[in-house]
C-alpha cells in the first residue's frame, strides 16, 4: 500500500482539528471564554491554545476583548455568507415577513446528512418574548418539524415515523417539547424544479400556538416564493 493509496486513511491536521474545535466552543459558549478555560476544553496546555488563538484571531475568526476573554469575530460572518449564498438571500425576506407578521421567530434549515441545521433566522422586531434560533443550531433529522418536514418531502423510509407520514399528507410538519422543552414548531419544505428539497421554513414558538392551518399555508406561500427565485 504507498502512500497515495485512496485505500488508506489520510493523517489528518491536529493543528486545524483544534483551531476548529475552539470555534465549535466559543460559538456554543453563553460568554466570552478566557484562554485558560478554552484550553482545559480543548485539553492541551495553555501555551498551545494561545498559539492557536493567536492564529484565529489574525484571520478575524476570533477576538479577544480588552479582559482577554474571546468570542468569535466578525470574519465568521464573512465566511458565512457564502453559505449557500442563493439560499440565504433569498429566503431572508421571507423570513422577515413572516416574523412580522405572525410575530414569531421564523428560520430555515437545511439538511446535513442525518442532521438538521439552522442556516438562518428572524427574529420578530416588535415582540419581547420570542425565541431565538441562532444559526448554526442542529439536531436529529427525525426530531423536531424541521426535520420532520425535510423527511417529509422525500420517499418514505422504512418504520418512519407517523408524523412524518402525516406531514406528507398535510403538507407541513408540527413538534412539540421534541427539541427542548416548552417549544413548539411548526415547518414545511422549501422544494426547487431544479433541485429538489433545499431546506425546512419554519416557525418557533412558547405556548400557545399560532393558527395552525393560516401559520402552514403563510409558510407554504413563503417557500414556493423562496424556490422560486432559486436558479
Amino acid at each position: 500500500m504507498t502512500a497515495d493509496d485512496p485505500a488508506k486513511p489520510a493523517p489528518h491536521s491536529q493543528t486545524l482539528d483544534r483551531g476548529l474545535r475552539i470555534l465549535e466552543i466559543l460559538a456554543e459558549a453563553e460568554r466570552p471564554m478566557g484562554i485558560a478555560e478554552l484550553a482545559v476544553a480543548l485539553g492541551v496546555h495553555r501555551s498551545i491554545a494561545y498559539r492557536i488563538l493567536r492564529t484565529l484571531e489574525d484571520h478575524r475568526l476570533v477576538r479577544r476583548g480588552p479582559d482577554g476573554a474571546c468570542e468569535l469575530g466578525v470574519g465568521l460572518a464573512t465566511l458565512a455568507r457564502g453559505v449557500s449564498r442563493d439560499l440565504h438571500s433569498a429566503a431572508l425576506p421571507e423570513l422577515a415577513a413572516i416574523a412580522n407578521e405572525i410575530g414569531v421567530t421564523a428560520f430555515l434549515a437545511v439538511p446535513d446528512g442525518e442532521e438538521c441545521v439552522t442556516l438562518a433566522a428572524v427574529e420578530p422586531r416588535h415582540s419581547v418574548a420570542a425565541v431565538a434560533q441562532r444559526p448554526g443550531t442542529r439536531h436529529a433529522l427525525d426530531r423536531g418539524a424541521p426535520g420532520l418536514a425535510l423527511l417529509s418531502a422525500g420517499p418514505a423510509r422504512p418504520a418512519e415515523r407517523p408524523d412524518v407520514t402525516a406531514a406528507r399528507r398535510l403538507g407541513y410538519a408540527r413538534s412539540d417539547s421534541e427539541v427542548l422543552p416548552g417549544l413548539a414548531s411548526l415547518a414545511v419544505p422549501v422544494v426547487s424544479g431544479t433541485r429538489g428539497t433545499v431546506g425546512a421554513l419554519a416557525v418557533v414558538f412558547v405556548g400557545d400556538a399560532p393558527d395552525e392551518e393560516k401559520t402552514a399555508l403563510r409558510l407554504q406561500r413563503a417557500a414556493r416564493a423562496i424556490a422560486a427565485e432559486l436558479p
